[in-house]
C-alpha cells in the first residue's frame, strides 16, 4: 500500500525538526591505527592485513601518533577542548566486518569535546554544536552478491574484505540542532559541506564520499511546538552531500505521516535509497549498554602534552569560511555572485585556476559556465568533469594571446573534457588556431565581397555597420577560425571605407 506523504510546507508548519549528524572521516595516514599495514584505497581483497588488524591471538596494538595528531588538529579547528587525559575503549559487537568482534574506539573519555562549527545558509549564520570528536578504527567491508539491491536480503552469498579494517577513523558527533525549521535539510548539507572543507584544509584526509573516506549518519526527529523532542531515527552511511539534504527531508515527511496517523516513531537505523530518495528500516538502534564498553586493556591512556597541543593550534591553516571571505574580496564578487560560486562547488577550482595564471573573471566564466553545464548534464561533481584548473588557465591563455576565439575555445574544451590532451595539443592537432595573417585572409575577404555586391556597395557609401554581414561570411568560410577584427579591417580597406 502506498502512503501519501504530506507536503513539506505543511510539515514545517506543524512540526519542529531536530537534526544531528555523526560523521566518520578516514584519516590519510600511511599505516593503520594500531598496526603497520598500508592504508591505500583499493588493492586485492584481504592483502593489506596482519595479525593485529585481524585480531589474531597474541597480537598487540600500538597507537598511531600521526592519527592522534590529526584528530587533535580536527578538534582544534572545530573549537573543541582537547582532553589532558583520555583512553581507548572496547566497543563489543558481533558482525562479519569486525575481525576481532570488537572495535577499539573511545567511549566516555573522548579526545576532543564541546566545540562548534559555524555555517552559512541562505545568508544566515547557523552555529552547529560539536559534542565530541573521537578516534577509533574502521571496520572491513561486506559485499552482498546475487541480489538486486546489494543488501543482505535476497543475496545468495556475502564476501568480506578486511583491507579497510583498522584504518584510523575519526567520528565527529554534533549536539542536537533544533530551531532550523524549514532550513533543516539545507543546514545538514551545509554542515557536512563545511566540515569536509575544514578537514580538507587540514590535509588529514581526502574526504571523498564516493570512496567512503567521508561517511555520514543523519539523525532526524520531529516534535510539536513547545513539546519535548521526538524519537529520532538514524539514516546510515549517506554517501553524498545532496543525499544528506534529501535524507533529512525524506525522514521529516515520513515521520510527519506516521505522527499524523496517530502512530509512534520507532528508534531505529534506516537505509537511504539514492534512486527514490526514500528511507527504509534497518535495525533497532543500540544503546551504549548494548555495546558493553570497557577500557581497552592493551593500550595505555593518552595524555597529550599541552605545549604540543598549543603548537598544533598555532599552526592551523586559515579556516575555509574566512578563506572564502578573503577570496570574495580579492575577486571583487558580490554576496550573490560568491553564493553562485559556492553552490557550484567551484571555490577551490577557481582559486587554483587563478593561481595557474588566469584572471578571476575568466576562471569564473569557464567553471560556472561551460564546465558547470557539462557537469550537470553528466551528473558528476564539477571537479570530476574532466578538466583541471591548469588546463582551464592554459585555455584562457590561448584566448588572451589571440590564438583562439571564444567559439574555438569551447571546441578545444570539448577535446580537453574528452581526454584528448592539453588545450595547446588539441588546438594544434585539430588545426583550430585563429587565422590572423592578412595574406591568408585576403582571398576569403575578396570572395565575400564578390558574393555580396549589394552589401559591399553599402559599405563603400559609408554604411560601415553593413560590414558585419561580410565579416560573418568570412567567418563561415573559414569555419570560425578567422580573426574577426583583422577581417573587418581588411574589408574596410578593400572597400575604401573608414572604420
Amino acid at each position: 500500500m502506498t502512503t501519501t506523504l504530506p507536503a513539506y510546507d505543511e510539515v514545517v508548519a506543524r512540526y519542529e525538526p531536530v537534526i544531528g549528524l555523526e560523521t566518520h572521516v578516514e584519516l590519510g595516514t600511511k599505516t593503520k591505527m594500531f598496526c603497520g599495514c598500508p592504508t591505500d584505497f583499493g588493492g586485492e581483497p584481504n592483502t593489506r592485513v596482519c595479525p593485529v588488524c585481524l585480531g589474531l591471538p597474541g597480537s598487540l596494538p600500538v597507537a598511531n601518533k600521526a592519527a592522534i595528531e590529526a584528530t587533535i588538529r580536527i578538534g582544534l579547528a572545530l573549537n573543541c577542548s582537547i582532553a589532558e587525559w583520555c583512553r581507548f575503549a572496547r566497543k563489543n559487537y558481533f558482525y562479519p566486518d569486525m575481525p576481532k568482534n570488537f572495535q577499539i574506539s573511545q567511549y566516555d573519555e573522548p579526545l576532543c569535546v564541546d566545540g562548534y562549527l559555524d555555517v552559512e545558509v541562505n545568508g544566515e549564520l547557523v552555529r552547529i554544536g560539536i559534542e565530541r570528536v573521537h578516534l577509533e578504527e574502521d571496520t572491513g567491508k561486506t559485499l552482498h552478491v546475487g541480489g538486486a539491491t546489494g543488501r543482505i536480503h535476497g543475496a545468495t552469498e556475502s564476501l568480506v574484505d578486511y583491507n579497510r579494517a583498522g584504518i584510523p577513523l575519526v567520528e565527529i558527533v554534533t549536539k542536537p540542532v533544533p530551531g532550523t525549521g524549514a532550513m533543516a535539510p539545507e543546514v545538514a548539507r551545509a554542515y557536512v559541506t563545511e566540515l569536509r572543507d575544514v578537514i580538507r584544509s587540514l590535509g588529514v584526509s581526502d574526504v571523498r564520499m564516493e570512496e567512503g573516506s567521508l561517511r555520514c549518519d543523519v539523525n532526524t526527529s520531529l516534535n510539536l511546538p513547545g513539546q519535548e523532542w521526538g524519537t529520532r531515527t538514524e539514516t546510515k552511511n549517506v554517501n553524498s552531500l545532496r543525499s544528506v539534504e534529501r535524507a533529512v527531508r525524506s525522514e521529516m515527511l515520513r515521520q510527519a505521516s506516521v505522527l499524523d496517523a496517530g502512530g509512534k516513531i520507532t528508534q531505529e537505523t534506516r537505509h537511504f535509497h539514492e534512486d527514490t530518495g526514500d528511507t527504509t528500516p534497518g535495525r533497532s538502534k543500540e544503546t551504549a549498554t548494548d555495546y558493553r564498553y570497557f577500557p581497552e586493556p592493551d593500550l595505555v591512556p593518552l595524555a597529550p602534552d599541552p605545549a604540543w597541543v598549543a603548537e598544533l593550534k598555532a599552526a592551523l591553516p586559515e579556516l575555509p569560511r574566512l578563506h572564502r571571505r578573503r577570496l570574495q574580496e580579492q575577486w571583487g564578487l558580490s554576496d550573490l555572485d560568491m553564493q553562485s560560486v559556492l553552490n557550484a562547488g567551484a571555490v577551490e577550482l577557481i582559486e587554483q585556476t587563478v593561481a595557474a595564471g588566469a584572471t578571476p573573471a575568466a576562471a569564473r566564466k569557464w567553471w560556472l559556465g561551460e564546465l558547470s553545464r557539462r557537469a550537470n548534464e553528466t551528473g558528476v561533481e564539477l571537479a570530476d568533469v574532466g578538466a583541471t584548473p591548469e588546463q582551464v588557465a592554459e585555455l584562457q591563455g590561448l584566448v588572451d594571446a589571440g590564438k583562439l576565439n571564444d567559439k574555438l575555445a569551447r571546441t578545444v574544451l570539448e577535446g580537453v573534457v574528452a581526454g584528448e590532451g592539453s588545450p595547446t595539443e588539441i588546438m594544434t592537432n585539430r588545426n583550430l588556431e585563429v587565422v590572423s595573417d592578412t595574406g591568408a585572409l585576403t582571398a576569403a575577404v575578396d570572395e565575400a565581397i564578390a558574393a555580396n555586391p549589394d552589401v559591399a556597395d553599402k559599405v563603400r557609401s559609408g554604411k560601415v555597420a553593413a560590414a558585419g554581414a561580410l565579416v560573418g561570411a568570412v567567418m563561415k568560410a573559414t569555419r570560425g577560425q578567422a580573426d574577426a577584427k583583422t577581417v573587418r579591417e581588411l574589408i574596410l580597406e578593400r572597400l575604401g571605407a573608414q572604420g
